[in-house]
């Protein structure tokens, strides 16, 4: 049976604490809570790490989080050698907030790239440190250099960052929403996650169930370290945080 979470993360990517009630400890050790402020691995992001706090003051190290039978059963998975939570326990919740938001700034630059680069995209990653994105792209003049600049503009205009929701009927009626070649987002849950750019996303606004920053100022200086050719027309793109070398 699949437990649901209340992923609160969904409308507040800012939440460095908070509690829930343990719903279940699994097979694995998994544990799972009402709701919860950990984001799990998901769409190439890599999930939260943190604390749940019990209420004598001891801590159970989180070492990753995951989805489990559906992308609403989150399952915080403990470090070796925790203790475990009973079910019913209240816990408070700590995410490492320094890595979730270089996390946050780094899929918002992912996003950013995706606008500069408006070709079907075949995979991406996203890390603290070096993200990618790989494009179905016939083009191959794009220059690392003139791709820096035209991100760094959309960085400096501080654009906001928001989501909202759509039925599944309105993405169907808007395909070019998905900008994934093979992937589609989740449906048949009635509604879909938008993340917008812009006033009235008239940057750009695409299905995803990340965690972003909220304006894209807060994603700071970023360029791309380097194009690699990964066949006729898939182009590598990665991305690191920092200004382009030399200049």
């Amino acid at each position: 049976m699949a437990f649901f979470t209340n992923a609160l993360f969904r409308e507040d990517a800012y939440l460095k604490l908070g509690e829930g009630q343990v719903a279940a400890v699994n097979e694995r050790g998994g544990i799972i809570l009402d709701r919860t402020i950990f984001y799990a691995t998901s769409g190439g992001q890599p999930g939260d790490t943190g604390f749940l706090i019990r209420s004598d003051g001891s801590r159970i190290a989180v070492a990753a989080t995951i989805s489990g039978e559906t992308k609403d059963e989150i399952i915080h998975v403990p470090a070796p050698e925790q203790p475990m939570p009973e079910p019913g326990e209240t816990l408070s919740l700590a995410i490492d907030w320094e890595r979730r938001l270089r996390l946050m700034r780094m899929h918002t630059a992912c996003h950013l790239l995706t606008v500069v680069c408006p070709y079907p995209i075949t995979g991406a990653s996203v890390a603290e440190d070096d993200s990618r994105i790989d494009f179905d792209i016939p083009d191959s003049s794009y220059a690392k250099e003139d791709v820096t600049e035209r991100l760094m503009e959309l960085v400096a205009a501080n654009h906001p960052v928001f989501t909202r929701w759509i039925t599944d009927d309105e993405l169907a009626a808007n395909p070019g929403l998905v900008k994934s070649k093979n992937v589609r987002p989740p449906s048949g849950t009635g509604r879909i996650r938008l993340v917008c750019i812009g006033d009235d996303a008239v940057v750009d606004s695409q299905p995803c169930g990340g965690t972003h920053v909220a304006a894209t100022g807060e994603v700071g200086a970023i360029h791309i370290g380097k194009i690699e050719k990964k066949g006729r027309e898939n182009r590598r793109f990665r991305i690191r945080f920092g200004p382009l070398p030399g200049n």
